[in-house]
């Protein structure tokens, strides 16, 4: 059964564009990876979102559904400055684009017994990136002064599964 949800205003062409590229059947990475290029090149602005939505919530990041269907969602991410996920991995591949802050993501490996920290990137407006599971464990935190916003693209339906997230980690975390 192929459940679609209506399409937000200002995101046909990316829904369209991301619908060919899941229907070719490439391997996860690779999809990730197209759907990132094209996210580059059609990376919609802030008035996706209300003034309400781009506002965030006081206590953690705000997370809004913008499309969902069996194949992939797109949720916008609201982060007011500090806030941060949990060490987590993903149910299938993301690609995600930054609207606005910096997204700070510090990336591990599951090393059974520890995580090691393997790398760290700070995300800025127009930066897109893609990835699969496995070796997609990371942390996210806003390190700018101003509310960050970006777009992710799940290879899963959401609204079906509530979340993103397949497992969180709760491990000791080495470096180098």
């Amino acid at each position: 059964m192929n459940m679609v949800t209506a399409v937000r205003p200002g995101l046909d062409a990316l829904v369209s564009g991301i619908s060919g590229i899941v229907a070719r059947g490439l391997a996860p990475r690779d999809t990730a990876f197209a759907v990132a290029d094209l996210l580059r090149a059609r990376l919609p602005g802030l008035d996706l979102l209300t003034e309400e939505e781009r506002a965030g919530s006081p206590e953690r990041y705000a997370s809004h559904l913008l499309h969902a269907q069996d194949e992939f969602s797109i949720v916008a991410v609201v982060w007011r400055p500090g806030q941060e996920t949990v060490i987590h991995d993903h149910v299938s591949w993301c690609t995600f684009g930054i609207l606005s802050g910096i997204e700070h993501e510090t990336l591990y490996r599951d090393l059974g017994d520890h995580l090691l920290e393997i790398g760290r990137a700070a995300n800025h407006p127009g930066d897109v990136s893609g990835f699969a599971p496995p070796g997609d464990i990371h942390k996210v935190r806003n390190t700018s002064t101003e509310v960050g916003v970006s777009l992710h693209v799940y290879g899963a339906d959401v609204s079906v599964l509530g979340s993103s997230v397949r497992r969180v980690y709760d491990l000791p975390v080495r470096t180098g």
